[in-house]
């Protein structure tokens, strides 16, 4: 357009984008996001209503959950990801998953982590609630899948309100400034970092809105008075 108003020049988009492949140029803004552009041409994906409707005070255990993924940079430019499954009642990580690469398998390891719980051997996972973004690995068909065989409700945040999701925000937050990730030089040494931080902030980090308890101890507790 700029060739055509200025100088008069008449020249196909498609001769401009052989010549731009020839000399390496390539535009720095408006990146095209693969994960967008996948969700939009894979009709399957489907967005859930959100049932949730941030109802973050839940006293029954077990029943509702919040989920994500966040981003852990380590030694300098490597990138690992966190996939988190808690329990907004208790705060307590009920399975988690630690990858070097962003596929459907970070999420589904997280949903089997969570089902292999010594706690779920005793309890069904019908009418369980968990609650996401519209990401979409949320969206999967696969991931749609293994929730509706194992009777779980999804929810989901309405598109681009992050306050929707304010529980899994806030572990994430509290996480990055306990753990001192970025030092980690292997991607091993961040898995183990983040093995001793999950242990730690279900067993021993105690809590005020937990009635100063830990999310395992607070957990117990509510199985009591619920029982």
């Amino acid at each position: 357009m700029k060739l055509l108003s200025d100088n008069g020049v008449v020249m196909n988009h498609k001769k401009i984008i052989r010549i731009m492949k020839k000399y390496h140029l390539f535009a720095k803004i408006r990146k095209v996001n693969p994960y967008r552009m996948i969700m939009k041409k894979t009709l399957e994906h489907r967005i859930f209503n959100n049932l949730l409707d941030r109802q973050f005070h839940q006293e029954i255990p077990l029943k509702t959950f919040c989920t994500d993924i966040t981003y852990l940079p380590y030694n300098n430019h490597q990138m690992a990801y966190l996939s988190v499954m808690k329990d907004i009642a208790t705060g307590e990580v009920m399975g988690w998953n630690l990858s070097q690469h962003i596929d459907m398998d970070i999420v589904i390891k997280t949903i089997e982590q969570m089902k292999n719980h010594p706690i779920f051997k005793a309890i069904s996972f019908q009418d369980v609630l968990i609650h996401s973004d519209q990401g979409v690995h949320y969206t999967h068909p696969q991931y749609v899948k293994v929730l509706k065989e194992l009777g779980i409700v999804q929810s989901m945040s309405r598109k681009g309100n992050c306050i929707d999701n304010a529980p899994i925000e806030s572990f994430f937050g509290h996480m990055k400034d306990d753990m001192d990730y970025k030092q980690c030089k292997t991607f091993h040494e961040l898995y183990s970092l983040t093995t001793e931080y999950m242990c730690y902030y279900n067993n021993e980090r105690y809590q005020w809105d937990l009635k100063k308890m830990t999310p395992v101890g607070y957990r117990n507790h509510l199985l009591l008075v619920t029982a």
